[in-house]
Protein backbone atom coordinates (compact mmCIF):
# COMPACT_ATOMS: atom_id res chain seq x y z
CA UNK A 1 0.00 0.00 0.00
CA UNK A 2 2.85 2.88 -1.14
CA UNK A 3 -0.24 5.07 -1.98
CA UNK A 4 -2.22 5.35 0.84
CA UNK A 5 -3.74 8.55 1.74
CA UNK A 6 -2.64 9.92 -1.54
CA UNK A 7 -5.00 11.36 -4.42
CA UNK A 8 -3.64 10.78 -8.26
CA UNK A 9 -5.69 12.70 -10.98
CA UNK A 10 -5.48 10.62 -14.16
CA UNK A 11 -6.60 12.50 -17.72
CA UNK A 12 -7.19 9.82 -20.69
CA UNK A 13 -8.89 7.62 -17.70
CA UNK A 14 -11.46 5.94 -19.72
CA UNK A 15 -9.63 3.14 -21.12
CA UNK A 16 -6.42 1.43 -22.18
CA UNK A 17 -3.21 3.10 -20.12
CA UNK A 18 -5.01 5.87 -17.89
CA UNK A 19 -7.17 2.78 -16.65
CA UNK A 20 -3.81 0.80 -16.15
CA UNK A 21 -3.09 3.42 -14.30
CA UNK A 22 -6.19 3.86 -12.20
CA UNK A 23 -6.15 0.30 -11.29
CA UNK A 24 -2.78 -0.14 -10.34
CA UNK A 25 -2.43 3.17 -8.18
CA UNK A 26 -5.87 1.91 -6.72
CA UNK A 27 -4.33 -1.76 -5.62
CA UNK A 28 -1.79 0.30 -3.30
CA UNK A 29 -4.03 2.72 -1.72
CA UNK A 30 -4.46 5.81 -3.84
CA UNK A 31 -7.31 7.10 -4.86
CA UNK A 32 -8.42 8.05 -7.77
CA UNK A 33 -9.65 11.01 -9.62
CA UNK A 34 -10.78 9.36 -13.30
CA UNK A 35 -11.08 12.07 -16.00
CA UNK A 36 -11.65 11.96 -19.85
CA UNK A 37 -14.98 13.01 -22.35
CA UNK A 38 -16.01 9.45 -22.90
CA UNK A 39 -18.92 8.85 -20.31
CA UNK A 40 -21.21 6.65 -22.71
CA UNK A 41 -20.88 3.36 -24.14
CA UNK A 42 -19.51 3.96 -27.49
CA UNK A 43 -20.01 0.86 -29.90
CA UNK A 44 -16.84 1.81 -31.89
CA UNK A 45 -14.54 2.50 -28.81
CA UNK A 46 -14.78 0.26 -25.87
CA UNK A 47 -14.31 2.08 -22.11
CA UNK A 48 -15.84 4.75 -20.26
CA UNK A 49 -15.09 6.84 -16.97
CA UNK A 50 -17.72 4.82 -15.39
CA UNK A 51 -16.16 1.37 -16.61
CA UNK A 52 -12.80 2.46 -14.57
CA UNK A 53 -14.39 3.80 -11.65
CA UNK A 54 -16.36 0.13 -11.56
CA UNK A 55 -13.04 -1.33 -12.33
CA UNK A 56 -11.04 0.31 -9.30
CA UNK A 57 -13.93 -0.18 -7.55
CA UNK A 58 -13.54 -3.75 -7.71
CA UNK A 59 -10.38 -3.78 -6.27
CA UNK A 60 -11.11 -2.16 -2.99
CA UNK A 61 -10.47 1.72 -4.10
CA UNK A 62 -12.14 5.10 -4.14
CA UNK A 63 -12.55 6.63 -7.20
CA UNK A 64 -14.69 10.01 -8.66
CA UNK A 65 -15.46 10.21 -12.55
CA UNK A 66 -14.92 13.46 -13.67
CA UNK A 67 -16.07 14.18 -17.41
CA UNK A 68 -13.62 17.11 -18.84
CA UNK A 69 -12.47 17.86 -22.45
CA UNK A 70 -8.66 18.66 -21.08
CA UNK A 71 -8.65 21.32 -24.35
CA UNK A 72 -10.74 23.80 -22.65
CA UNK A 73 -9.18 25.92 -20.22
CA UNK A 74 -12.54 26.06 -17.95
CA UNK A 75 -13.65 22.69 -17.75
CA UNK A 76 -9.76 21.73 -17.04
CA UNK A 77 -10.17 24.01 -13.71
CA UNK A 78 -13.44 22.81 -12.68
CA UNK A 79 -12.32 19.07 -13.00
CA UNK A 80 -9.27 20.03 -10.21
CA UNK A 81 -12.08 22.08 -8.44
CA UNK A 82 -13.78 18.72 -8.26
CA UNK A 83 -10.81 16.89 -7.48
CA UNK A 84 -10.41 19.16 -4.70
CA UNK A 85 -13.52 19.56 -3.10
CA UNK A 86 -13.92 15.55 -2.82
CA UNK A 87 -10.19 14.61 -1.78
CA UNK A 88 -9.01 17.40 -0.44
CA UNK A 89 -5.57 17.56 -2.39
CA UNK A 90 -3.81 16.06 -5.36
CA UNK A 91 -0.74 14.31 -5.36
CA UNK A 92 -0.03 12.80 -8.62
CA UNK A 93 -1.29 14.46 -11.84
CA UNK A 94 -0.74 12.03 -14.92
CA UNK A 95 -0.75 13.90 -18.08
CA UNK A 96 -2.20 10.75 -19.69
CA UNK A 97 -4.85 12.07 -22.63
CA UNK A 98 -3.19 11.98 -25.73
CA UNK A 99 -4.06 12.73 -29.70
CA UNK A 100 -1.93 10.93 -32.56
CA UNK A 101 -1.51 11.38 -36.33
CA UNK A 102 1.59 10.25 -38.17
CA UNK A 103 2.64 11.73 -41.72
CA UNK A 104 4.92 13.65 -43.84
CA UNK A 105 4.53 16.83 -43.00
CA UNK A 106 3.45 17.77 -46.30
CA UNK A 107 0.44 15.75 -45.87
CA UNK A 108 -0.77 17.02 -42.25
CA UNK A 109 -4.44 18.48 -42.41
CA UNK A 110 -4.29 21.45 -40.18
CA UNK A 111 -6.84 20.66 -38.44
CA UNK A 112 -5.05 17.31 -37.52
CA UNK A 113 -1.89 19.57 -36.35
CA UNK A 114 -4.24 21.81 -34.45
CA UNK A 115 -5.65 18.34 -32.71
CA UNK A 116 -2.51 17.19 -31.38
CA UNK A 117 -1.27 20.53 -30.14
CA UNK A 118 -4.33 20.99 -28.34
CA UNK A 119 -4.62 17.84 -26.80
CA UNK A 120 -1.13 16.72 -25.91
CA UNK A 121 1.07 19.79 -24.68
CA UNK A 122 -1.71 22.41 -24.68
CA UNK A 123 -3.61 20.28 -22.48
CA UNK A 124 -0.86 19.06 -20.52
CA UNK A 125 0.15 22.86 -19.75
CA UNK A 126 -3.25 23.64 -18.51
CA UNK A 127 -3.75 20.32 -16.29
CA UNK A 128 -0.17 21.50 -14.60
CA UNK A 129 -0.71 24.69 -14.31
CA UNK A 130 -3.93 24.04 -12.61
CA UNK A 131 -3.00 21.48 -10.38
CA UNK A 132 0.59 23.40 -9.16
CA UNK A 133 -0.66 25.49 -6.72
CA UNK A 134 -2.60 22.53 -4.96
CA UNK A 135 0.91 21.21 -4.64
CA UNK A 136 2.47 23.88 -3.39
CA UNK A 137 0.18 24.43 -0.93
CA UNK A 138 0.21 20.84 0.44
CA UNK A 139 4.41 21.14 -0.21
CA UNK A 140 3.89 17.12 -2.11
CA UNK A 141 3.23 16.50 -5.32
CA UNK A 142 4.46 14.27 -8.88
CA UNK A 143 3.54 15.95 -12.53
CA UNK A 144 3.80 13.01 -14.47
CA UNK A 145 3.92 13.68 -18.47
CA UNK A 146 3.41 10.65 -21.03
CA UNK A 147 5.90 12.31 -23.62
CA UNK A 148 9.58 10.89 -24.94
CA UNK A 149 13.15 11.79 -24.51
CA UNK A 150 14.79 13.60 -27.05
CA UNK A 151 15.31 11.32 -30.07
CA UNK A 152 15.98 13.93 -33.43
CA UNK A 153 16.05 10.46 -35.58
CA UNK A 154 12.50 9.58 -35.03
CA UNK A 155 11.20 13.16 -36.36
CA UNK A 156 10.74 11.64 -40.08
CA UNK A 157 6.83 11.01 -40.74
CA UNK A 158 5.94 12.42 -37.18
CA UNK A 159 7.13 15.69 -37.54
CA UNK A 160 3.96 17.48 -35.65
CA UNK A 161 3.23 14.69 -33.43
CA UNK A 162 6.47 14.73 -32.02
CA UNK A 163 7.06 18.57 -31.36
CA UNK A 164 3.44 17.97 -29.41
CA UNK A 165 4.87 15.61 -27.43
CA UNK A 166 8.32 16.57 -27.07
CA UNK A 167 6.79 20.13 -25.89
CA UNK A 168 5.12 18.02 -23.11
CA UNK A 169 8.92 17.00 -22.19
CA UNK A 170 9.87 20.55 -22.33
CA UNK A 171 6.88 21.72 -19.69
CA UNK A 172 7.79 19.06 -17.55
CA UNK A 173 11.50 20.35 -17.39
CA UNK A 174 10.37 23.63 -16.67
CA UNK A 175 7.96 22.65 -13.92
CA UNK A 176 10.79 20.18 -12.22
CA UNK A 177 13.32 23.63 -12.18
CA UNK A 178 11.01 26.14 -10.96
CA UNK A 179 9.03 23.99 -8.33
CA UNK A 180 11.80 22.16 -6.76
CA UNK A 181 11.86 24.27 -3.50
CA UNK A 182 8.05 23.54 -3.44
CA UNK A 183 8.54 19.34 -2.32
CA UNK A 184 7.48 18.87 -5.74
CA UNK A 185 9.04 17.26 -8.98
CA UNK A 186 8.03 16.18 -13.07
CA UNK A 187 8.94 13.35 -14.58
CA UNK A 188 8.31 11.86 -18.56
CA UNK A 189 7.21 8.49 -19.03
CA UNK A 190 7.38 6.65 -22.40
CA UNK A 191 7.27 2.96 -23.59
CA UNK A 192 9.96 1.49 -25.73
CA UNK A 193 7.46 -0.69 -27.70
CA UNK A 194 3.88 -0.13 -28.73
CA UNK A 195 1.02 -0.43 -26.09
CA UNK A 196 -1.97 -2.39 -27.03
CA UNK A 197 -4.88 0.67 -26.82
CA UNK A 198 -7.90 1.65 -28.68
CA UNK A 199 -4.85 4.17 -30.81
CA UNK A 200 -3.24 1.17 -31.73
CA UNK A 201 -6.15 -1.00 -32.76
CA UNK A 202 -7.96 1.83 -34.60
CA UNK A 203 -5.37 3.36 -36.46
CA UNK A 204 -3.56 -0.05 -38.02
CA UNK A 205 -0.37 0.53 -36.16
CA UNK A 206 1.00 -3.12 -36.10
CA UNK A 207 -0.63 -6.45 -34.66
CA UNK A 208 -1.01 -7.82 -31.50
CA UNK A 209 2.35 -9.41 -31.55
CA UNK A 210 3.81 -5.94 -31.98
CA UNK A 211 2.37 -4.12 -28.81
CA UNK A 212 2.94 -4.65 -25.14
CA UNK A 213 0.16 -4.41 -22.71
CA UNK A 214 -0.97 -1.05 -21.12
CA UNK A 215 0.40 -2.63 -17.79
CA UNK A 216 4.03 -2.08 -18.67
CA UNK A 217 3.30 1.91 -17.86
CA UNK A 218 1.33 1.23 -15.33
CA UNK A 219 3.78 -0.40 -13.14
CA UNK A 220 7.20 2.06 -14.43
CA UNK A 221 4.13 4.77 -13.29
CA UNK A 222 4.28 3.32 -9.92
CA UNK A 223 7.56 2.85 -9.47
CA UNK A 224 8.07 6.01 -10.64
CA UNK A 225 5.64 7.88 -8.25
CA UNK A 226 6.82 5.48 -5.25
CA UNK A 227 10.21 8.29 -5.59
CA UNK A 228 9.87 11.16 -3.08
CA UNK A 229 9.21 13.68 -5.50
CA UNK A 230 11.17 16.27 -2.70
CA UNK A 231 14.55 14.10 -3.65
CA UNK A 232 13.59 13.41 -6.89
CA UNK A 233 14.38 15.88 -10.01
CA UNK A 234 12.94 15.52 -14.10
CA UNK A 235 14.52 12.63 -16.21
CA UNK A 236 12.43 11.72 -18.92
CA UNK A 237 12.10 7.91 -18.64
CA UNK A 238 11.73 4.71 -20.64
CA UNK A 239 9.24 2.48 -19.25
CA UNK A 240 11.88 -0.64 -19.54
CA UNK A 241 14.50 1.79 -18.39
CA UNK A 242 12.86 2.60 -15.06
CA UNK A 243 11.34 -1.42 -14.57
CA UNK A 244 15.53 -2.66 -14.84
CA UNK A 245 16.17 0.10 -12.01
CA UNK A 246 13.63 -1.56 -9.50
CA UNK A 247 14.77 -4.80 -10.08
CA UNK A 248 12.00 -5.60 -13.33
CA UNK A 249 14.21 -7.16 -16.29
CA UNK A 250 11.80 -10.19 -16.97
CA UNK A 251 9.19 -8.12 -19.58
CA UNK A 252 7.82 -10.97 -20.96
CA UNK A 253 4.58 -10.49 -18.67
CA UNK A 254 3.77 -7.93 -21.07
CA UNK A 255 3.13 -9.49 -24.39
CA UNK A 256 0.52 -9.47 -26.33
CA UNK A 257 1.90 -12.88 -27.91
CA UNK A 258 2.79 -14.94 -25.04
CA UNK A 259 5.78 -16.20 -27.54
CA UNK A 260 6.42 -13.35 -29.47
CA UNK A 261 8.83 -10.02 -28.08
CA UNK A 262 7.60 -6.80 -29.67
CA UNK A 263 9.75 -4.61 -31.44
CA UNK A 264 10.80 -1.17 -30.24
CA UNK A 265 8.76 1.92 -31.53
CA UNK A 266 10.72 3.50 -33.96
CA UNK A 267 10.11 6.76 -31.83
CA UNK A 268 12.36 5.15 -29.18
CA UNK A 269 14.48 3.05 -31.15
CA UNK A 270 17.48 5.44 -30.71
CA UNK A 271 17.85 5.91 -27.17
CA UNK A 272 21.62 7.69 -26.14
CA UNK A 273 21.32 6.92 -22.56
CA UNK A 274 19.68 3.47 -22.69
CA UNK A 275 19.66 0.27 -24.36
CA UNK A 276 17.61 -2.82 -23.85
CA UNK A 277 20.99 -4.84 -22.75
CA UNK A 278 20.94 -2.98 -20.17
CA UNK A 279 18.00 -4.40 -18.46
Amino acid sequence: MRFEGRVALITGASRGIGAAIAVALAKEGCRIVAAAKTVDPNPKLAGTLHDTVRMVQEVGGEALAVQCDVRFEDQVQAMVDAAVERFGRIDYLLNNAGAIFWSPVEHWPTRKYDLVMDVNVRAAFLCSRAVIPVMRKQGFGHIVMMSPPEFPEAAPNKGPYLVSKLGMTMVGRAIDAENEDAGMCASALWPVCAIRTAATENLGMGDLSQWRTPEILSDATLELLSRDPKTTRFKAWLDEEILAEAGITDFTRYRCVADVEPPPLSITLVAPHWTRDQA
